[in-house]
């Protein structure tokens, strides 16, 4: 699903990735990290795709907002799992969305 129609400015965070063979407990993790997010402060949507290269950019309303999703424990136990046996690289950017538009037929 696409998000559309956020009230400007917002925060984008751009988590791409490239994982290992050794996906036991990912997609779980993944769906729970996704809930666990919608139940934070700040919160706006996600967006996600993964072909060879996962892309998974996430919205808030603040910088704030991401730092306390950061520091969310559940979340942290995630990071590490990742580090430890998901992912052979990633890469996390986080912007300031300062105008936005789209088209839809």
């Amino acid at each position: 699903m696409i998000v559309d129609h956020l009230q400007v400015p917002y925060y984008a965070v751009i988590f791409s990735t490239i994982v290992t063979d050794n996906l036991d407990g990912y997609e779980a993790t993944a769906q729970r990290m996704e809930e666990l997010a919608q139940q934070q402060p700040g919160y706006l949507g996600i967006e996600s795709a993964r072909n060879q290269i996962g892309i998974t950019v996430s919205y808030w309303e603040s910088l704030d907002a991401i730092v306390q999703w950061k520091h969310n424990v559940e979340h942290t136990e995630a990071r590490n799992l990742g580090r430890e046996k998901w992912y052979k690289k990633y890469q996390l950017r986080i912007c300031k969305v300062e105008r936005e538009y789209g088209f839809e037929k």
